[in-house]
């Protein structure tokens, strides 16, 4: 008879799979309505009330915010029905609230498994990240490069031109340098206004999405939900936390860092085998958007385990009362 208290990845992936599409079907009204807020508790209240159903016992390490800034899936918040394993859990249940409002590319439900003191606890700050998709030995790229060095040695690896290589980073005036500098190369740079868990995973299917290379600064908690992606399908990450005042390096002690400096690696963003999904909300490279029609939503689910390297993409049609 299996262990309750082990984590067993391949019986608790269905699952997950389930509190993703669920998060997304609960915004499926809401997409292109202009209410961001009621998007992202929509898909809160219905990814939390799926949780609960499930035999674990986890905690919430990659959440909607600390306690006082949010009343449910906070960062420390026990989920699940207490009769299972212990698990760390990193969700976003809906990431692009402004992609869902306006109905633009990209906006995904996400949350990902692992077992307890599995995932680095990342502080609500921003990070440095660089992420490349797999098949290239460790350290092709680093995030002591600069960004024309990132895609000469990227397109050295590749074994073609700078001005074959696109590269995904945030629309945002911080990155108005290094776009600069990347552009010089001759390389490519597709811009995204939200999203970026969605950008980096667009490396690790480059021949779909055109994708090759992730560099730019955005949330910490998002790079580690990024790394449980990659984990699952292979691809390199690196993420340098970054600090703006003293609040945030007492936010980052207070989840346990002391070196303020450290690159972090996949591996250790993510220290164990993971269980990922992700549920399309509207239309994107990885997956397609929910689809409405008279009684029934139909999503599409990436439902992913490191363990085994499985990939599997789902589609759930349900009957919803309009």
């Amino acid at each position: 008879m299996a262990d309750a208290t082990q984590f067993h990845d391949r019986m608790l992936s269905l699952g997950l799979a389930r509190v993703s599409e669920a998060a997304a079907v609960a915004s499926a009204k809401l997409v292109g309505r202009g209410d961001e807020k009621a998007a992202d508790q929509a898909a809160v209240n219905a990814m939390r009330d799926q949780l609960n159903l499930l035999d674990i016992s986890g905690v919430v390490v990659i959440g909607e915010g600390e306690r006082d800034e949010a009343p449910m899936l906070f960062i420390g918040e026990e989920v699940g029905n207490g009769n299972g394993p212990a698990v760390d859990i990193a969700l976003d249940p809906l990431e692009g609230t402004t992609l869902t409002a306006k109905d633009m590319p990209n906006a995904l439900t996400v949350i990902a498994m692992g077992p307890r003191g599995s995932m680095l606890h990342a502080p609500d700050v921003y990070m440095d990240k660089l992420a490349i998709g797999p098949g290239y030995a460790p350290d092709t790229v680093t995030l002591d490069m600069s960004p024309a060095e990132r895609v000469r040695a990227l397109a050295a690896a590749k074994g073609c031109d700078a001005s074959d290589i696109t590269v995904c980073m945030l629309e945002r005036p911080r990155h108005q340098d290094m776009i600069a500098e990347v552009r010089e190369t001759g390389a490519a740079i597709r811009l995204i206004t939200d999203g970026d868990v969605a950008g980096v995973i667009h490396c690790a299917e480059s021949e779909i999405t055109g994708i090759d290379m992730y560099m730019g600064s955005g949330g910490a908690p998002e790079g580690v939900l990024a790394a449980s992606a990659l984990k699952c399908m292979g691809g390199q990450i690196y993420g340098r936390l970054l600090f703006r005042n003293d609040d945030e390096r007492a936010r980052a002690t207070r989840a346990g860092i002391t070196d303020f400096d450290r690159v972090y690696t996949r591996d250790e963003l993510v220290t164990a085998d993971v269980i990922f999904a992700a549920t399309g909300v509207t239309d994107g490279s990885i997956v397609r958007g929910l689809k409405r029609e008279p009684g029934w939503v139909t999503t599409e689910t990436l439902l992913m385990r490191s363990k085994t390297g499985s990939v599997r993409r789902m589609v759930y049609r349900t009957p919803i009362n309009d």
